[in-house]
């Protein structure tokens, strides 16, 4: 019916794990979307970056929309990729009265991130600087770094 006080469980640390989860929902610490890995960011995180290769390129898409082309900035300096720029807030800071007498604005929620943002990505040490391309269209901004024309696979003919 009941353990004695003196008798641990079989695997104590368990019962620890458990105690430790319980308590994170309890006072919402759920660290389940934590980042999972070294290379990997916090979700959240603006803009969010698809980057993948070919055998020719390094491909990077940012999904920022809202934006204008103008606003966003992007250089490469020393194999560093960096994306920043500025997104205004959708709707006011603090609701206040305003002079002409409209209804003012009561924010309860606000999950779209706004200010700006930085995001920096190292490249490998094969792109070539000079041969990069960026287009941004529907919200998406979509940079190729072409690699260096010795980095490209090539055929060799066996005699």
């Amino acid at each position: 019916m009941y353990t004695s006080a003196l008798s641990f469980p079989a695997n104590v640390f368990s019962e620890f794990d458990w105690l430790r989860r319980e308590l994170n929902d309890v006072f919402g610490l759920n660290n389940d979307h934590a980042p999972a890995g070294i290379r990997a960011v916090a979700p959240g995180t603006y803009p969010a970056l698809n980057v993948g290769h070919t055998p020719h390129s390094v491909e990077i898409y940012a999904f920022a929309p809202g934006l204008e082309a103008s606003k966003l900035d992007v250089n490469l300096d020393r194999g560093v990729l960096t994306i920043s720029g500025e997104r205004a807030p959708a709707l006011p800071e603090v609701a206040q009265t305003q002079a002409d007498g409209a209804d003012k604005v009561t924010v309860y929620s606000r999950e779209r991130p706004h200010g700006r943002f930085k995001r920096a990505i190292n490249l490998p040490d094969d792109v070539d600087p000079d041969r990069v391309q960026a287009n941004y269209r529907d919200g998406v901004l979509h940079i190729s770094v072409a690699r260096r024309e010795e980095a490209q696979p090539r055929r060799i003919a066996v005699q």
